[in-house]
């Protein structure tokens, strides 16, 4: 009998084990891309997403020399829009202040990708359709079966949900993986972190 702790990192283990790396590899090299032609990284995540997408937006910046924002970084901004505008269209209306371009890139965390029909995350849905509109790079790291993010992502990481009682916790624990394997990785690193960096 297995306690709750070794199960639960079992099923980490084996849902590690089931995400298709072929993904991230063409994930690292779109972000790569976008940043070698002078494009911009927005990186867009609602709740604890949120959490990562600002994360992730000083690690792409500090380690990768990679221009990126997320709009939940300026709370006044994004509150003014969800005040003003509503929250679906929240994130849409930031990437259009933003002058959002074909140079640029787009990088989505979710648990379920957005789902207009399901009234879920439909702020990702009306962001991503400015990105498609805009001819945007789009790339998602997203949980369920990837929603709307995996529809029109011109690559996406899907953490398949091998454990339905707990997609949530595997998903947001696993995306965070994946996006330290990009900013570590040798088509984006430009500058060696602090602790690897001491002798």
């Amino acid at each position: 009998m297995s306690t709750f702790a070794e199960q639960f990192i079992g099923e980490t283990i084996d849902v590690l084990k089931a995400i298709d790396p072929t993904l991230i590899e063409k994930a690292a090299g779109l972000l790569a891309k976008s940043r070698d032609q002078g494009g911009r990284l927005f990186v867009l995540g609602v709740g604890g997403s949120a959490g990562h997408a600002s994360h992730a937006v000083n690690d792409f910046r500090k380690i990768c020399g990679f221009e990126a924002y997320t709009p939940t970084d300026n709370v006044s901004e994004l509150t003014a829009r969800i005040n003003d505008e509503g929250w679906d269209s929240c994130f849409a209306g930031w990437l259009q202040g933003s002058r959002i371009n074909d140079k640029d890139c787009v990088l989505v965390f979710s648990v379920g990708g957005g789902d207009k029909e399901k009234n879920v995350s439909v702020n990702l849905v009306r962001a991503l359709e400015i990105a498609k509109q805009s001819r945007a790079t789009i790339v998602g790291v997203v949980g369920k079966d990837g929603g709307f993010t995996k529809r029109v992502a011109d690559t996406c990481v899907v953490i398949p949900p091998l454990f339905p009682e707990r997609i949530t916790p595997h998903t947001e624990g696993l995306c965070a993986v994946a996006w330290h394997l990009l900013v570590s990785h040798p088509a984006l690193k430009l500058r060696q972190t602090k602790w690897e960096s001491m002798k």
